[in-house]
């Protein structure tokens, strides 16, 4: 009869880990962040964008992720434990923040897939120095999950969008993705059954970039602004990784059935 994880099996050492990695993962978001720097609610930055602004951002959102799939994740060497080099990717953000800045809403389609890749780079970093190997196709859709956390889409409501919903969410469409991409490889990323991972990714995350957007349409800010505000984004995100990613190691360890009893205990 196999052996069942409870609570006293469980460290000292990596409940604290679990307590840390649920208040990263669940922390206010990047609205939160945006409005303690700029001192006022994003809303209505958000409220002056023009409608095709508006409709366009998903799209953009979308091919960003893709462009930055292919581009970071499936092109880092594999190191699992090795050290993430946050300050760089938060650097190299920055930079591309300035872009936005400067030249606002004309430039996010230039901006946005850059930064996408640099961030997902961080993600990646992160998973690797949590014993990820990044050969693995889950470990690599485990980095694109990442910009679903704590961001909604038109379909929560009223949903539970917490850390847990928010995997189950994306369970099933990602578990067919990587049945895909493990027997066609990811040359085929327009195939329906990796783009409805992706969608479904690109919704939650739209919702966050849009938040962002808003900040920058904001005249005060300017190309520094953008600067600040991109870091803060990759701030966010690089929380949400480190949660994440402490959390997959743990149930890599214990088993997820006994992590996310736990976790549901922490206050």
């Amino acid at each position: 009869m196999p052996q069942t994880t409870t609570k006293s099996t469980v460290t000292a050492a990596d409940l604290e880990d679990l307590r840390v990695a649920k208040e990263l993962v669940e922390n206010p978001g990047i609205a939160a962040r945006i409005t303690d720097y700029i001192g006022s609610p994003i809303e209505y930055g958000f409220s002056k964008l023009p409608k095709s602004w508006k409709d366009k951002l998903g799209e953009v959102t979308r091919e960003s992720l893709l462009k930055a799939a292919d581009a970071a994740i499936f092109t880092l060497n594999n190191a699992p434990g090795k050290k993430a080099s946050n300050f760089w990717h938060k650097l190299g953000v920055a930079a591309s923040g300035s872009v936005g800045g400067f030249f606002g809403l004309t430039g996010l389609a230039v901006e946005l897939p850059v930064s996408t890749t640099i961030m997902l780079r961080s993600i990646a970093d992160i998973a690797r120095s949590q014993g990820e190997d990044i050969d693995e196709v889950d470990t690599r859709l485990a980095c694109l999950e990442v910009f679903a956390l704590g961001g909604k889409s038109s379909d929560d409501d009223a949903v539970d969008t917490g850390y847990y919903s928010t995997r189950a969410f994306l369970a099933k469409s990602m578990t067919e993705a990587a049945k895909y991409i493990a027997e066609k490889g990811f040359v085929e990323e327009g195939a329906p059954v990796i783009l409805r991972f992706f969608v479904k990714v690109a919704e939650r995350f739209g919702f966050q970039v849009a938040e962002k957007v808003s900040a920058q349409t904001i005249p005060i800010l300017g190309a520094a602004g953008g600067a600040i505000i991109n870091s803060l984004f990759m701030d966010h995100f690089q929380d949400m990784a480190r949660g994440h990613f402490i959390i997959r190691r743990l149930e890599r360890q214990y088993g997820k059935d006994t992590i996310q009893t736990l976790y549901q205990t922490i206050d």
